[in-house]
């Protein structure tokens, strides 16, 4: 014969009841106790892109309850959105634009980023003067023979107005000139280093990080890239990368700024990923800032 319950006077069949019961506990056990996703969002700088990924893997494999996005989009982009609150940190190659300055952003120095200029490997020119590559880039330079190669065109690959790489060897190499008109633009320093490993007398700059075999490095003043020779001050070429948040940072984002800008992380990843620590950089930043006062 088959059993019954009693609940509030009613009788119930006992798998009704389990049922019941179950549905009853149900909020209390699962969905009530489940822990959302936290998430943190940071735009900007292409050139930061490889060790922020870093940053974003490790990070996320210490929380897994945080969601960590990136994008590029260029320097000022990651300013602007950052400023305007659609992103928690926006990242950058260059100091903060005037027109941001009261907008209540904090900065964080979180490497030194080399640049370097590539050609296209059909180039036999090995190194330039600073002057060679103002004029090349601005357009006084037209064709490799003047510099020395052969009679070929040059054509200059470079970056649109919204990226830190374009301000950064704007202020460190075109000595007061303007980008020629005349140039391939693209949006992130893969796409350069592409268009000129494939566009014969070619020539871009990028992020020292991207450089790879499809093309060639050219020196500066005779001096080639390298860590030692920028800390000795022999290759001048390289800004500082920076992290901007709105207001002091809170909670996930705090957390992960603090991360990266970790000693730990720093050691395991800053060099590794073609960049400097900014602690190695401290006395070059300091001559180089009094020479450009005086």
């Amino acid at each position: 014969m088959t059993r019954t319950v009693s609940l509030d006077g009613k009788k119930y069949r006992p798998f009704f009841t389990a049922a019941l019961i179950l549905i009853i506990l149900l909020p209390a056990g699962c969905g009530g106790a489940r822990k959302q996703t936290t998430k943190v969002s940071a735009s900007g700088s292409s050139a930061l892109l490889p060790l922020l990924k870093a940053g974003q893997e490790d990070f996320q494999n210490m929380y897994k309850d945080v969601s960590v996005s990136l994008s590029a989009g260029g320097s000022f982009t990651g300013q602007n959105q950052a400023a305007a609150g659609y992103v928690d940190i926006g990242s950058s190659d260059v100091e903060l634009q005037a027109s941001l300055k009261d907008k209540g952003l904090r900065e964080y120095i979180l490497a030194g980023i080399p640049f370097v200029f590539i050609v296209n490997r059909d180039v036999p020119v090995n190194s330039l003067t600073a002057r060679q590559y103002a004029d090349i880039f601005s357009g006084g330079i037209i064709n490799w023979k003047e510099v020395g190669g052969r009679d070929r065109p040059v054509t200059v690959v470079g970056r649109p107005f919204s990226s830190g790489s374009r301000a950064a060897i704007t202020g460190l190499v075109m000595q007061n000139k303007k980008f020629t008109d005349n140039q391939i633009i693209f949006d992130s320093n893969g796409a350069v280093r592409a268009a000129v490993g494939t566009t014969p007398g070619a020539i871009g700059y990028i992020d020292a990080a991207y450089v790879d075999d499809s093309v060639k490095e050219l020196a500066y003043d005779g001096e080639k890239y390298s860590v030692e020779n920028i800390i000795a001050g022999k290759y001048p070429i390289y800004a500082l990368g920076r992290l901007y948040t709105r207001g002091e940072p809170k909670g996930a984002v705090k957390d992960f700024i603090d991360f990266v800008l970790s000693e730990g992380f720093q050691n395991k990843h800053v060099a590794k990923n073609g960049f400097i620590p900014p602690a190695k950089l401290k006395n070059n930043r300091q001559n180089r800032s009094q020479t450009a006062k005086n």
